[in-house]
């Protein structure tokens, strides 16, 4: 899919937060670990959420939709595996490992990624007592309850969290997990897992203890906002001079994001369950002495979002000074900012992992092909500030993991236009 994004465009109005598609995958691989119903409120219309529930029809499990809920029951397991075209088709399908494991006891998965790519979850699993064989892309791996285990992860990896949680809630008497991933899409499937009949204590932190049943009970729990995409569009919002209220929003997820933003001179107000966005006359780094060199930097949870490290690059070319950009967690995700420096940024790439961005700077129109599902957004928001017409191609990746995000910015004043690709 192609779009025209003409940029100079103030949004303003209402703009309503999705939930967190993030988190509706693992719940949804979480609602299998029961053969009764579990219904899942607030559920976000997204590609990926449509993958988890096409690869889990195909393991047995039955829902009904209606308005954003999903009711889910998987009363049989239909088969041990995941077959190659599952797991290419989203990384997120391997946290269906966990049901198998807890229902069937084995398990196996085909993959065409490097095996590297799931070191921190093999580790994990093994540490669990699980045993894991590796041949060629094929991993095959066999579980057996046990009564007492404390694992520490390699990584703050979400996938990895929720891997070991769902297993222990089903499988273990008693497992501490250390250097537990804390995002909220992790603390949505604690609580589920906890209303499931799982005694957990720790959501929230990165120590977690988790006290299993035998049999989980079917449970009903509703999506957090997505607290990636708040900000995001907020950010949007303040960029192009426009005013915004984002309803929907939770505001302990959005607190350290709002002190973030505010060293790059974007402000905005935040309730409990909605954020203001006032309008910006201009971005201003913090003039306080500590502050002359600003420095945004990633880190795990509740540190500020590796995913929201590209959008804050954008608002730097915007704002006065100058700002280092230091991605800490994943290698090669700062090379989207030849993108920028092709739309006029000063921006100087000293490594894949920083960036020294010289704001401000006007931005110009620039063809782009294939945004990347966690740099989307930001390089939407480079379109929506830059003079002239910006043409974006595979723009489908913007719904893989938002809600209709395109459409509810057109409802704000943006002016994007759909075509196909000529």
């Amino acid at each position: 899919m192609r779009i025209r994004v003409e940029g100079r465009q103030p949004l303003r109005g209402t703009y309503q937060v999705s939930g967190n598609s993030n988190a509706a995958m693992a719940l949804i691989a979480a609602s299998m670990l029961t053969g009764e119903t579990v219904t899942l409120n607030n559920v976000p219309d997204t590609v990926s959420v449509g993958v988890m529930l096409e690869v889990g029809e195909s393991l047995g499990l039955a829902i009904e939709r209606s308005n954003g809920t999903l009711a889910l029951q998987a009363a049989q397991m239909a088969g041990r595996g995941l077959e190659r075209e599952h797991t290419d088709a989203l990384g997120g399908t391997l946290l269906f490992l966990a049901p198998i494991l807890a229902r069937r006891r084995h398990a196996r998965m085909v993959i065409d990624y490097a095996i590297s790519r799931i070191h921190t979850h093999l580790t994990a699993l093994r540490d669990l007592g699980i045993h894991v064989s590796v041949e060629g892309g094929v991993i095959g791996l066999e579980a057996q309850p046990w009564e007492e285990r404390e694992i520490v992860l390699t990584q703050t990896s979400v996938t990895a969290t929720a891997l070991v949680c769902m297993l222990a809630a089903c499988l273990g008497r008693q497992t501490t997990i250390l250097n537990a991933a804390s995002e909220p899409h992790v603390v949505d499937l604690l609580h589920l897992l906890a209303a499931m009949g799982a005694h957990i204590d720790g959501i929230g932190s990165n120590l977690l203890i988790i006290r299993g049943q035998e049999q989980l009970t079917g449970a009903s729990y509703t999506v957090s906002p997505d607290h990636i995409e708040a900000a995001s569009v907020a950010a949007i919002a303040a960029l192009t001079g426009g005013r915004l209220t984002l309803e929907g929003t939770r505001r302990r997820d959005m607190r350290l994001i709002a002190k973030t933003y505010e060293r790059l001179g974007l402000y905005v107000s935040l309730d409990e369950d909605a954020l203001l966005v006032p309008i910006h006359e201009r971005f201003d780094t913090s003039s306080r002495e500590e502050d002359v060199d600003v420095s945004i930097e990633s880190s795990p949870w509740p540190g500020f979002p590796s995913d929201l490290i590209a959008m804050a690059t954008v608002v730097a070319t915007q704002a006065r000074g100058t700002v280092l950009v230091h991605e800490k967690l994943f290698a090669n995700r700062m090379l989207f900012v030849d993108k920028l420096k092709a739309m006029g940024a000063q921006i100087v790439l000293c490594d894949p992992h920083r960036a020294i961005v010289v704001g401000p700077t006007p931005l110009q129109a620039e063809y782009m092909d294939n945004p990347d599902v966690r740099t989307g957004l930001a390089m939407l928001a480079a379109a929506l500030i830059a003079s002239g017409e910006t043409v974006i191609d595979n723009a489908e990746a913007f719904d893989r993991n938002f809600d209709h995000v395109l459409d509810k910015l057109v409802a704000l004043g943006a002016r994007i236009k759909r075509g196909a690709l000529e």
